[in-house]
């Protein structure tokens, strides 16, 4: 049977001492409510609805392509299930409520969770995890026969309560009719004054319906982001467990504690990864690539058998045997065709680098076009920005563009043309041939004698 799913993403979050909405702070380059919804979809939920409050506006800008709605007063999170009612109310099935501050929930246990559903009839299914310090957690109370009872909030427990480890995960799945058809039940009779969802928990029991509940058996994956200290914890336990998918599907790191690999990113077999290297967004490294040390890689791809050295790549394409760094920085829009190279404290952006071509060092190019097997020397830039527009420079196969050239765009270089080192290049160079823009050179004699006379001695 198919699944809807409820993701809650409403909360300030004033734990955080953030401007930003909680759930928007990202984990490895992904917004925090990003994995309670692909958690959501993994597990096969078809339908999902997110409920934002605090910074709606940002929340909802993250996660395009959403069904959202809106809790414009955050009067707890029984007030957001009704807030979603009018989207979800005709849901007949299985309902998943999640939190959008929950980033380390598995898919399976989400499956877990229908399945229990669907295996006992009961109105709702909880998930309940057993913490060494259950600090800031709802508390399992359970009746004598072992059966779950109620959910009693932190700031609401007894003085007996605050000694039960077994904790409400603030996962359920719950029937869809059993649950809206008991929404109005809820009271804020409580510390906060809020509509606690916990509360169904009680009204489902008290007419009759079947309550179950399953325990995780990873306390992690229920690990709630309520701190900055949190935050790095969660981010932590993803940069572990994302790691050891990759090494065990063929991924090489040195240090993997050293290395931080977004969910989305995508390696290939034998990539190595050296240490402090970040891999982020959808980024793809093929087979074979060394990557790092000290290397940053967004939404980027890098095809087989390259290198990249101590450089930062950021939406472009590096093609086959290319070599990258180190230093350099690869900006958006580049195109690095096979065995092409950008090299120490080169900037290159908006621009084609051709198969076979160099930049080796000390150089910038931008918005230009580079043919093959194109040698680009020290120093040499690219003059693309006039104050208000974008100029192209297009270079010829083969070319050789000398030392410290200044290449004033628009303007092309014509295939296996040559530019004198030294040179402001400001016209078109003709194929084969060499463009020289040079002042003439003057030697005075004798002027390092006559300095020497005509300065005063020191006093």
């Amino acid at each position: 049977m198919s699944a809807a799913a409820l993701v809650l993403a409403a909360g300030e979050g004033t734990r955080m001492r953030s401007a930003l909405p909680k759930v928007a702070h990202t984990i490895l380059g992904v917004p925090m409510v990003r994995y309670a919804i692909d958690a959501a979809r993994d597990a096969g939920c078809d339908r999902i609805v997110v409920v934002t409050g605090y910074g709606a506006e940002t929340v909802e800008t993250l996660i395009p392509g959403e069904t959202c709605v809106r809790q414009e007063q955050q009067l707890g999170t029984g007030h957001a299930v009704m807030c979603a009612q009018s989207l979800l109310g005709d849901v007949e099935g299985p309902l998943v409520v999640l939190s959008g501050d929950t980033p380390l929930l598995r898919p399976a246990t989400i499956q877990r969770l229908i399945e229990a559903r669907e295996g006992s009839g009961a109105a709702a299914v909880v998930l309940t995890a057993t913490l060494e310090d259950p600090t800031g957690y709802g508390r399992i109370v359970r009746e004598d026969d072992g059966g779950l009872g109620q959910i009693v909030e932190q700031k609401d427990l007894a003085p007996e309560q605050h000694a039960i480890r077994e904790v409400n995960t603030g996962t359920y799945c719950f029937d869809a009719r059993a649950l809206f058809a008991h929404l109005h039940a809820l009271g804020n009779h409580n510390a906060q004054g809020e509509y606690y969802l916990t509360d169904v928990i009680g009204v489902l029991r008290k007419e009759g319906h079947t309550v179950v509940d399953v325990e995780t058996d990873d306390p992690l994956e229920t690990l709630g982001v309520n701190t900055r200290v949190q935050l790095a914890e969660a981010t932590r336990v993803l940069q572990r467990r994302i790691n050891r998918e990759h090494m065990l599907a063929g991924v090489t790191m040195t240090d993997p504690e050293l290395v931080w690999v977004g969910p989305e990113v995508r390696l290939g077999r034998d990539v190595v990864l050296e240490p402090m290297t970040f891999l982020l967004g959808r980024t793809e490294v093929h087979e074979g690539c060394l990557i790092g040390p000290d290397t940053r890689i967004v939404d980027s791809t890098v095809e087989a058998g390259s290198v990249v050295d101590s450089s930062i790549v950021l939406s472009s394409s590096l093609g086959p045997e290319t070599t990258i760094g180190p230093r350099a920085y690869v900006r958006p829009g580049t195109v690095v065709r096979a065995r092409g190279k950008v090299g120490a404290s080169v900037e290159v952006k908006n621009s084609v680098i051709g198969e076979g071509s160099k930049v080796p060092h000390l150089s910038y190019i931008g918005d230009a076009e580079v043919g093959k097997d194109v040698n680009i020397g020290a120093g040499t830039i690219t003059c693309n920005y006039d104050g208000r527009h974008k100029h192209k420079t297009v270079i010829g196969d083969g070319a050789f563009i000398g030392s410290d050239t200044m290449l004033v765009a628009p303007v092309s270089i014509g295939a296996y043309a040559v530019t004198g080192a030294g040179s402001a290049i400001a016209e078109d160079v003709p194929d084969e041939a060499l463009g020289i823009e040079r002042t003439q050179q003057l030697n005075v004699t004798g002027w390092t004698h006559r300095r020497a006379v005509d300065e005063p001695e020191d006093e």
